[in-house]
């Protein structure tokens, strides 16, 4: 059996797991309201329970990077989505916050593989000049899953309450196995369905998996290594400052709507999912800008820097003006600008670690840039309870002060962007 166009097959399956892992993620924030009141829980606690639920997600991140490497990704794929899903059911039945958070550090964990993972298939699955879209087509997913996630959270909890929601919900990641264990049966250099034609598009353009004693080819270093490149720490810098921008509203926007504005249950299911529309359409925009340029001859790090700049711009100036939106409509309408120009960023931060080393090393940093982007996260969570107590604009600020630390990480430590070898490598200086 050969089918046309597997590799878009797998990145659309991936994409969807990111939906229901974003489903999933979201339930808490949007039945809050309704949930703190039954368990005598305040926004205090809901700071706590996140930070747990990141500390998981920290540790899930690097776990499953070395997870991916070692069993694969399909298998990966089968185990991250396992340990979600029975998280996510666990939450129907808690009655303390102690349950609670047990619950939600799980949850984390599991979650964390879908990352680390969709880059490891990326990087095995497409050439360096589709890396860009696929990346895309992964992240719109997230926002996709995002902008589902708050109607149909929403409409589930007036029908079958918070229980029988979280029940729900854990059910799609097991009905998600099935077709994924049907179609990923191999990598492209031994997959069935694959035609030759495809194969040897998909292998010709990329990078060698290892590093030829002459120092040619590209480098493929272990964990402890690769923290010595300064090309690796511009994925972790640039990740821990960016993606507390995303984290907030994801973890927030409930909230806010409902502290700003007095909103309820039904009205956060009606408003929540605009912004993540911006950041839908973002993902897509950033990963087809970035494999256009490349088409046209730009170098991979004209591209990089280019796209992530551009994101950068976008989101400064709207996250200060959405400190002082007056109305929700408004709000949410500059939120999605906001998530707009974080994604067309994310996109091309995230495909970083291919386009500087091969083999196993894209898994592990793609695994310790999402650690290092959980800790900024923690950071960041930490302070909303006591940075909102009067307002939330100082929440919109502190998201404008993070964008441009993740710009620069990028520039200053990245160099050239280019896959990194013996000849090529540049160490961090010590003393």
């Amino acid at each position: 059996m050969r089918t046309k166009n597997l590799r878009w097959i797998i990145v659309t399956l991936v994409a969807i797991a990111t939906v229901i892992n974003y489903i999933d993620r979201n339930a808490l924030a949007v039945m809050w309201p309704g949930m703190s009141e039954d368990l005598g829980l305040d926004k205090g606690d809901y700071a706590n329970i996140v930070s747990l639920f990141m500390i998981g997600y920290a540790i899930g991140q690097s776990l499953f990077g070395k997870i991916f490497d070692m069993i694969g990704t399909r298998l990966g794929f089968v185990l991250s989505i396992l340990v979600w899903s029975v998280a996510i059911m666990l939450h129907a039945v808690v009655k303390t916050l102690g349950g609670l958070g047990f619950a939600r550090f799980g949850l984390g964990i599991g979650e964390a593989g879908n990352w680390p993972g969709a880059t490891k298939a990326n990087a095995e699955w497409f050439p360096i000049r589709e890396r860009a879209l696929a990346q895309g087509i992964f992240n719109s997913g997230a926002s996709l899953g995002a902008v589902i996630s708050a109607p149909v959270i929403a409409l589930l909890y007036i029908q079958f309450g918070w229980q029988g929601t979280f029940l729900l919900a854990g059910a799609l990641g097991f009905i998600w196995l099935l077709p994924w264990l049907v179609i990923y049966k191999a990598p492209p250099d031994s997959h069935a369905w694959l035609s030759a034609q495809e194969r040897e598009y998909i292998l010709s353009g990329q990078k060698a998996d290892t590093v030829e004693v002459q120092g040619q080819g590209t480098a493929a270093p272990g964990l402890l290594e690769m923290l010595r490149y300064r090309q690796s720490w511009s994925v972790i810098a640039s990740r821990f400052f960016l993606d507390p921008v995303w984290w907030l509203f994801v973890s927030w926007l409930p909230i806010y709507l409902a502290d700003r504005f007095g909103f309820d249950i039904r009205q956060i299911g009606l408003y929540a999912w605009v912004p993540y529309v911006g950041a839908a359409i973002g993902a897509l925009f950033g990963g087809w800008l970035a494999g256009t340029l490349l088409k046209k001859g730009w170098t991979v790090n004209a591209t990089r820097k280019l796209t992530i700049t551009l994101g950068g711009l976008i989101m400064l100036p709207t996250l200060l003006a959405t400190a002082v939106a007056s109305t929700p409509l408004v709000a949410v309408l500059l939120m999605a600008v906001i998530l707009f120009g974080f994604q067309v960023a994310i996109g091309n931060i995230q495909t970083l670690p291919s386009d500087f080393f091969a083999g196993k090393s894209v898994g592990s940093l793609a695994g310790v840039g999402g650690t290092s982007a959980i800790a900024g996260v923690i950071i960041t969570t930490q302070m909303v309870p006591r940075i909102t107590a009067d307002s939330y604009v100082p929440f919109f600020v502190l998201g404008a002060l993070l964008v441009p630390l993740a710009v620069l990480s990028v520039w200053s430590f990245g160099g050239e962007i280019k896959p990194v070898s013996a000849r090529t490598r540049t160490y961090l200086k010590t003393s």
